[in-house]
């Protein structure tokens, strides 16, 4: 069992920057592949980034490559996800999920964390 609880989230100017993170419980950390999902009002859960469990791979949404960037301290049982030139079409509830590979499907994660709001005012 995994608990995720992210954090990080909040209001910010188009153009700035944030820093999500995922903090988990349990010592099966390292074993997991993490995910960020984000979801606006009226739209599907997306794919946002994810990594593997050694953090030597990531992956990226094409509308967020070059401006987001995925990283994870197996130490610290904890997945950041840095966001820059932010636009206000990122406004969503952002997740982060634990699975067993890194995939771009929401199927693929077994555990899920609460959601934290970004909101990018233009």
């Amino acid at each position: 069992q995994v608990q995720l609880v992210e954090s990080g989230g909040g209001l910010v100017q188009a153009g700035g920057s944030l820093r999500l993170s995922c903090a988990a419980s349990g010592r099966t950390f390292n074993t997991y592949a993490m995910g960020w999902f984000r979801q606006a009002p009226g739209k599907e859960r997306e794919f946002v980034a994810a990594i593997s469990w050694s953090g030597r791979s990531t992956y990226y949404a094409d509308s967020v490559k070059g401006r987001f960037t995925i990283s994870r301290d197996n130490a610290k049982n904890t997945v950041y996800l840095q966001m820059n030139s932010l636009k206000p079409e990122d406004t969503a509830v952002y997740y982060c999920a634990a699975g067993r590979t890194p995939a771009t499907m929401r199927i693929a994660y077994d555990y899920w964390g609460q959601g934290t709001q970004v909101t990018v005012s233009s």
